[in-house]
């Protein structure tokens, strides 16, 4: 797959599947909530890391744009992150009540963010960084946050 915007899609795609599951997890009282969770953070801090990492350095080499979307989804990716550990230490008390409405917060950023680099950064960043696509997602896949 030479294609920066379907592979980082998709990516999107699997963290809202592993939220998915874990919210299940958490709602059911499943022994493995917190396994959930792990599995969750980890996928998504690692989504973060291939963006910051790879490609918001990638278009930052080859773009001239003002006002870099790129630094906006920066920010949003700290705020989610904040919002995770929020998340962890209810979960850690117990607090099914505050978990779920952290989580709920948690998943309207995620669905505006998501939409945000879908329609405007991952096509800029096919537009500006396709001849060199296939590199740069081989860089993302190496990534491990």
């Amino acid at each position: 797959m030479s294609n920066i915007k379907e592979f980082l899609t998709n990516d999107h795609r699997e963290c809202d599947e592993t939220f998915a599951e874990m919210e299940d997890a958490v709602a059911s009282n499943s022994d493995n909530a917190l396994l959930k969770f792990e599995k969750f953070y980890d996928d998504l801090s690692n989504h973060f890391s291939m963006e910051e990492i790879v490609l918001f350095q990638a278009l930052a080499q080859v773009s001239a744009i003002e006002n870099n979307p790129a630094k906006l989804m920066e920010m949003e990716h700290e705020q989610m992150r904040e919002l995770l550990s929020k998340m962890r230490k209810a979960l850690e008390q117990k607090d099914k009540e505050k978990f779920f409405s952290v989580s709920e917060t948690l998943m309207i950023l995620m669905q505006q963010h998501n939409m945000k680099e879908e329609q405007m950064l991952y096509t800029l960043a096919q537009r500006h960084l396709e001849d060199d696509a296939e590199h740069l997602i081989s860089r993302m896949r190496s990534v491990v946050y």
